[in-house]
C-alpha cells in the first residue's frame, strides 16, 4: 500500500493490469536465447554468441538516434526467421510472453515477404505464425491477430503483393494492413493502390507515420491512403488542425513511447507527447513496438507512463480501455471486452491494492447483443 500521494504504483501492479498490444512486430520481439537457438540450429553466424554479449552488441534497449539506425537490428532477426519451425516457435513465444504480462489481445505485426529469402512460400509464412499464434491461445487464453505490413523503402508492387495476402486472409486470422519501414523519402501515397485494395475489401489499415517525419506523412496516411489508426503519430502536435481533426474523427494513436525515443522521435522519454494527446481527448493507446529491441513490456510501458509521464492511475485505466476500444475487431466484440475490462480494472485501487473480485475469464468474448459507448 502506498504511504504518500507523491508515491508512484510499483510496476508489479501494472503487470497484474488487463491490457493489449496493437502495435508490436513479429521480427522486433524475440527472446535473445531463442535467437541463439535458432542461429545455432540453422547455422546463421551472429555478432556474438551469449544473451548478454548480443545485448551489448545490438544495443537493446539503448538510444540509436535515428529510425535508420534501429532498423538495421532486424537483419540479425530476419537472419534466422526463414522457416516455418522459427516462424512458430518466435509466434509462440511473442504471445506467451504477452500473456504472462496479462495482455489479453495482442495484433502481431510483419512483413511475410522478408520471410522468404530460403524459399518459403508467402502462405507458409503466414500459417506458420498462425500457427504459434493458436497453440499460445489454447495453453493461455490470449486472443491474438495479424496485421500484414508493407514496406515503404522497398516497392509499391511488393506492398501490393502483401495487400492481395492480407484479402487472401481475411477473416483466417488478418485483421488489418500496415506500411512499415523508413519513413523519410519514402512517402506512403507511392503505395496507394495497395491501400485502395485492402480498402475494397473492408480491411482495416493502420500507417507508420509521424515518427521519422512531420505531420504532412500524417496527414498523407489519413488523407491519401485511408488509414484507420496511426503507427506513433509521434509528430502530430506540429499541425494543430490536423490534430483536431484527427481527434474529431477518432482516429487512435498507436503511441510506443520507449521507442520513439530510442529512434530519435523525442529527445527525452519524458518530453514525449502521448500526455498531451490524452489530455486533448485523443485516443491514446500504449504499445511495445518491439519488445526485445526496445526491451520492453506492455507493463513497463505503462508504467513509464506513470512514474515519467503523469498519467495517474484512472489515466491508465482510460488508456488500456482505448487499446480495446481501438482494436480490429468486429464491434460487438470490442463491446464486450470493453464491458469485461471495465468491470474487471474496478478493483484496482488507487493505493496500490486489489479489491477481492471474481477471476475474470480470459476466453475470447462472444455475441450476447449487450451494447456498450463505443
Amino acid at each position: 500500500m502506498l504511504d504518500t500521494q507523491d508515491s508512484k504504483l510499483p510496476i508489479e501492479f501494472f503487470a497484474r493490469l488487463p491490457k493489449t498490444d496493437l502495435h508490436v512486430h513479429l521480427d522486433g520481439s524475440l527472446r535473445l536465447d531463442t535467437i541463439i537457438d535458432l542461429a545455432r540450429q540453422q547455422g546463421v553466424s551472429l555478432p556474438a554468441t551469449e544473451p548478454d554479449a548480443l545485448k551489448r552488441v545490438l544495443k537493446l534497449g539503448e538510444n540509436y538516434g535515428s529510425l535508420v539506425e534501429y532498423l538495421k537490428v532486424f537483419d540479425v532477426t530476419l537472419s534466422v526467421l526463414q522457416t516455418e519451425d522459427s516462424l512458430f516457435r518466435t509466434a509462440f513465444e511473442l504471445a506467451e510472453d504477452a500473456a504472462l504480462e496479462n495482455v489479453r489481445y495482442m495484433e502481431v505485426r510483419y512483413s511475410p515477404m522478408l520471410h522468404t529469402r530460403k524459399g518459403l512460400r508467402l502462405t507458409n509464412v503466414i500459417e506458420a505464425v498462425l500457427d504459434g499464434l493458436r497453440a499460445a491461445r489454447e495453453k493461455y487464453g490470449i486472443e491474438s491477430n495479424i496485421i500484414i505490413c508493407g514496406i515503404r523503402n522497398i516497392s509499391p508492387e511488393s506492398s501490393l503483393e502483401m495487400a492481395e495476402l492480407a484479402v487472401a486472409y481475411k477473416n483466417r486470422g488478418v485483421v488489418g494492413f500496415d506500411l512499415a519501414g523508413a519513413e523519410y523519402d519514402y512517402p506512403a501515397k507511392h503505395h496507394r493502390s495497395a491501400f485502395q485494395l485492402v480498402r475494397d475489401n473492408n480491411i482495416n489499415t493502420t500507417i507508420h507515420a509521424g515518427e521519422a517525419y512531420g505531420p504532412e506523412s500524417i496527414a498523407q496516411a489519413i488523407h491519401v491512403c485511408g488509414a484507420h489508426r496511426i503507427g506513433h503519430g509521434v509528430r502530430l502536435r506540429e499541425n494543430g488542425d490536423l490534430l483536431h481533426y484527427i481527434n474529431d474523427h477518432r482516429v487512435p494513436l498507436e503511441c510506443c513511447p520507449s521507442s520513439n525515443y530510442q529512434t530519435g522521435a523525442v529527445r527525452q522519454l519524458g518530453a514525449h507527447p502521448i500526455k498531451l494527446y490524452y489530455n486533448l481527448g485523443l485516443r491514446v493507446t500504449v504499445n511495445t513496438d518491439n519488445r526485445m529491441v526496445t526491451d520492453t513490456t506492455v507493463t513497463k510501458e505503462l508504467w513509464l507512463c506513470h512514474t515519467l509521464l503523469g498519467f495517474t492511475l484512472k489515466d491508465i485505466k482510460s488508456v488500456i480501455i482505448a487499446g480495446f476500444k481501438s482494436a480490429f475487431l468486429p464491434f460487438h466484440i470490442k463491446q464486450q471486452y470493453v464491458r469485461r475490462i471495465s468491470q474487471e480494472l474496478r478493483k484496482f485501487n488507487d493505493d496500490g491494492t486489489v479489491s477481492d473480485a471474481p477471476a475474470v475469464s480470459l476466453e475470447h468474448p462472444r455475441s450476447t447483443g449487450d451494447v456498450v459507448p463505443s
